[in-house]
């Protein structure tokens, strides 16, 4: 049975900095939810744990007491609407989440691929090229392979993010310089620990000529037996409705199954 879109996993509203858009609210993304039919979505604003010290001040404002803000999230029938973060890791492989919050979010996600801000997320030295950003994202995937999180509700997000570099040229060199081999065994670590795989909404617009490239790494990951799931990445109400086409593309590019769907993702 072709993969159904049926859930998105990875959703900010408005308390996320980089959205502060007044119309993106809960309620507006169980709007989103409801006219896709969709049964499972999750708030997922930036979170940074304030335990976990040497942040940037970016980060130090979105803690718990601030993406709270949000709950009680609103609720309708037959839609199970998560709470959960986008929990940032920086250039050491640190994750900006501790214990204490790990049964407060239904749903983590980590995204190792926001390479943007250098000496946060990425080194001087690894931004000055191709193979010095592909370096990083093999070191940050797995250092999130590695964290001890609760995989079982985790999700590796958008690693195509377009964030890997500003330069789009430099971006399709860093994912073909990713070795296979390595990709392989980074993979078959996210199989065997349970961790979801992200189809994010953004890393899956790509051009016709670049789908090979941005393709490839789920394509290994498929094939070593990884689970997917979706996430809109949405910050605004134009990112919910253009989501559905995005998905269904992505499906088909990848001709995902439904036994290739995140466990977590199923009612």
């Amino acid at each position: 049975m072709r993969y159904v879109y049926d859930h998105d996993l990875h959703i900010h509203s408005q308390i996320s900095l980089c959205s502060k858009d007044p119309e993106q609210t809960p309620e507006r993304i169980l709007q989103y939810a409801k006219e896709n039919g969709l049964r499972k979505i999750c708030l997922t604003d930036h979170f940074w744990d304030e335990a976990v010290p040497d942040t940037i001040e970016w980060y130090k404002i979105q803690n718990y007491e601030w993406i709270a803000k949000s709950l009680p999230l609103p609720r309708a029938e037959g839609i199970q609407f998560l709470f959960g973060a986008e929990c940032e890791m920086d250039k050491d492989t640190r994750i900006g989440l501790t214990p204490r919050y790990y049964d407060k979010l239904d749903f983590i996600i980590v995204p190792t691929t926001h390479l943007n801000n250098i000496g946060f997320s990425l080194t001087e030295q690894q931004a000055q090229s191709a193979e010095g950003r592909a370096q990083a994202w093999l070191k940050k995937l797995e250092g999130l392979l590695y964290s001890g999180l609760p995989y079982h509700k985790v999700g590796a997000a958008h690693l195509a993010c377009s964030l890997i570099s500003k330069k789009r040229e430099e971006y399709l060199a860093v994912l073909d310089m990713l070795p296979e081999d390595r990709l392989r065994t980074l993979f078959r670590r996210a199989a065997e620990i349970g961790i979801g795989i992200e189809l994010n909404s953004s890393d899956m617009s790509f051009k016709e000529n670049e789908a090979q490239t941005v393709l490839r790494i789920f394509e290994i990951a498929k094939m070593c037996g990884c689970r997917f799931y979706l996430g809109s990445d949405a910050h605004c109400p134009k990112g919910l409705d253009k989501a559905k086409e995005i998905f269904e593309r992505a499906i088909d590019y990848l001709e995902l199954k439904e036994s290739d769907k995140l466990e977590f993702c199923k009612l």
